[in-house]
């Protein structure tokens, strides 16, 4: 099994102070959506997956703003919760921005091979093209899975609660605080593996499509059968780009709040 597309650890579940109050079932009910969600390349689970950290993010900001929650995190005893959280929220943001630029690289890659292919009548530059592209989807797989690698990484250590000299409310918020950046990062893996899955595969006892690309004045009939369909894929892959970058950027947002939120609680 590919290790991009291995499963996050999972966190246990939580129990928030208050639960009959609107703002923690959200969380909750949030929280388990999320980690509902199958582990997978396919990008209807990476749209539900951005959208649902966009929800989840909103929530747990408006539970940390609450002044029975505020005041029990501030009056905290140990502050090393919050420096671990301030931490980790730093890296979050600089990862979600790495996810957010690889995705941008893509759209901009296939937007240059969908203008090489409109001009492809007796244009040379169509297979150059080509191997840009493939060049690119390869150095984006490389990149992805050294994302990866920091993501299992931080995802240990999310994964793991230090017990706390605190009251019951804190460490039930520290807590949703970590599932929350565990399904970030889970969602954030499911992102990466889509953009590894290739749109030029070889086929069996046959040409490759970027073969047949290449030789396209050989076989011109067959290719413009296939090109049209890889011009299919690409117009497609493009949309799932395009809806990937609104939510990443609506998740790049929430995490700026969230962080911004646990600032406000350190210099209170």
């Amino acid at each position: 099994m590919d290790s991009l597309s291995s499963k996050p650890n999972h966190v246990r579940s939580i129990s928030l102070p208050g639960r009959s109050h609107p703002t923690t079932q959200r969380v909750e009910e949030e929280l388990n959506k999320l980690k509902s969600l199958e582990v997978s390349a396919a990008p209807a689970a990476v749209s539900n997956g951005l959208i649902g950290l966009e929800k989840l993010y909103k929530c747990i900001d408006d539970l940390l703003n609450l002044p029975q929650i505020l005041q029990a995190l501030s009056q905290s005893l140990n502050a090393k919760w919050l420096d671990d959280l301030l931490d980790k929220s730093v890296r979050l943001l600089d990862l979600c921005g790495t996810v957010r630029e690889l995705v941008s690289q893509c759209k901009e890659n296939v937007r240059d091979l969908q203008s090489s292919l409109r001009r492809r009548k007796g244009d040379s530059t169509t297979d150059d093209s080509v191997e840009r592209f493939t060049s690119f989807s390869k150095k984006i797989k490389r990149d992805a899975k050294r994302s990866v690698s920091t993501l299992k990484q931080m995802d240990q250590e999310t994964a793991v609660l230090v017990l706390l000299d605190a009251d019951q409310d804190t460490v039930a918020v520290i807590r949703a605080l970590k599932e929350a950046n565990a399904v970030c990062l889970s969602t954030f893996q499911m992102l990466l593996t889509f953009l590894c899955v290739p749109l030029l595969k070889p086929k069996p006892s046959k040409w490759s499509l970027l073969s047949r690309l290449v030789q396209k004045e050989r076989i011109a009939s067959e290719y413009h059968e296939e090109n049209m369909s890889f011009e299919t894929r690409l117009e497609t892959f493009k949309a799932y780009l395009d809806s990937f970058e609104d939510g990443l950027e609506a998740t790049f947002r929430c995490l700026i709040r969230s962080r911004s939120s646990l600032l406000n609680i350190s210099s209170s």
